[in-house]
């Protein structure tokens, strides 16, 4: 398509001689606009991406793929429902669970939080804590009913350590001539974990399955079952499975898309918004690419008109101010697409140096739920950028290399 001759004139025309200075500048600026703008948007879908990853993977490893419930009262059979839930396919685990909210007191702290009854295998199947252990063990867990598991968070507001006392208070005590008298007890701490959401730091205790019957009134019982499933992306499927296994009215299934739809919903929109905004960065150096082309025919006019004198074609012509700009918009995404690419996979490095020179914290855990700030790349999505990029680097050469094709070299020479 481009030949030997139109490469050398378009190569020299890129290479700016004296006099010539201004222009090469505008060009520069429109390719170093380019790279920014591919490397910013590909940076921000990132770090989008690896939010809404991060984000699904604790709350999901925490809380279940899909969660059974009973219609207003506790689940007896449990141990019965599970049985016939992990006999579905995709399921990895069915973990009965009793969730109950109390209040936590310790010295003088007071807070309100909930209370997680499972065996000990169900928490040791439950990675997200199991594998996050800051301090102590599960060895003890379950094998009486005077152990409990707390957060990190919990722990340092309320002073807690391995062997410390935390006293729990449900308002649903037993009824007595004086009023209802609610239940107090008082618990050891055994272990101490860190699941990366503050929000369960802060709020969410372990006791064993026996001491939550026990305290909770519900002998024999559990509040629900969290299953856990091999790809929660299709989590549907196995939700209407189950629900066609689990013959009982009194059952209802609740999985991740209906329970979190609003929070998950919200981070799409946003990465839809921002994705649409900052291809704007793109598109205003595409302009400057048009703006740095139109003065180079301008400029070239008389080179234009000798050109065509001595023989090429007006196809000829266009061909080399398209090469002209789409060398701009070429050089411009691949540099934007690596500048992109190292960003996102020193990320944390990046930020942990920039709060390391300001003394500021970029990234609290308390407002954005993680601990770190993630960023995943989906190749994908990075080959819709540069096609994008490319495709608008080429559009904005299309006129002013159709201008440059039409100059009328007598016209172009009369003056000369």
């Amino acid at each position: 398509m481009f030949g030997p001759f139109e490469r050398a004139v378009a190569g020299r025309y890129l290479r700016a001689r004296r006099g010539e200075r201004f222009v090469s500048i505008i060009a520069i600026f429109s390719l170093v606009g380019i790279a920014l703008g591919v490397a910013t948007l590909i940076i921000v879908m990132a770090v989008m991406n690896g939010f809404q990853a991060d984000l699904m993977g604790r709350i999901l490893g925490l809380n279940g793929d899909l969660t059974i419930y009973g219609a207003g009262r506790t689940i007896s059979q449990y141990e019965d429902v599970a049985q016939e839930v992990r006999s579905v396919p995709d399921v990895l685990s069915a973990t009965p669970i009793i969730e109950g909210q109390v209040l936590l007191s310790a010295g003088g702290y007071s807070a309100g939080g909930v209370v997680h009854g499972i065996t000990a295998q169900g928490l040791k199947d439950l990675k997200a804590v199991s594998s996050s252990l800051v301090a102590g063990s599960l060895d003890q867990f379950g094998q009486g009913d005077d152990s409990i598991v707390v957060g990190v968070t919990m722990a340092e507001r309320a002073g807690l350590y391995i062997g410390s006392r935390l006293t729990l208070v449900s308002p649903e005590g037993a009824a007595t001539a004086f009023g209802t008298v609610p239940r107090v007890r008082s618990y050891r701490v055994s272990a101490i974990f860190d699941a990366g959401v503050n929000d369960y730091n802060s709020s969410v205790v372990f006791l064993p399955m026996h001491a939550a019957q026990i305290y909770f009134q519900m002998p024999g019982k559990v509040t629900q079952i969290q299953v856990a499933t091999k790809d929660a992306q299709h989590v549907r499927m196995v939700t209407q499975a189950i629900t066609r296994t689990v013959d009982d009215p009194g059952l209802r299934v609740l999985d991740w898309t209906t329970a979190n739809n609003a929070l998950f919903g919200a981070v799409q929109v946003e990465q839809n918004v921002m994705f649409l905004i900052l291809t704007l960065i793109i598109v205003v150096a595409a302009f400057n690419v048009i703006s740095s082309l139109i003065m180079m025919v301008k400029d070239k006019t008389a080179d234009i008109a000798v050109l065509r004198t001595i023989g090429a074609s007006r196809g000829a012509i266009m061909r080399i101010f398209l090469m002209c700009g789409a060398s701009v918009g070429v050089t411009g995404t691949v540099a934007g697409t690596a500048l992109g690419i190292v960003f996102c996979m020193n990320i944390e490095r990046i930020r942990q140096l920039l709060q390391s020179l300001t003394g500021t914290n970029l990234f609290n855990p308390e407002v954005y739920y993680l601990e770190h700030l993630p960023a995943k790349l989906e190749w994908g999505q990075v080959g819709e950028v540069i096609g994008m990029a490319l495709l608008l680097s080429l559009l904005a050469t299309l006129y002013p290399a159709w201008r440059a094709a039409r100059t009328d070299p007598v016209e172009a020479l009369r003056h000369e």
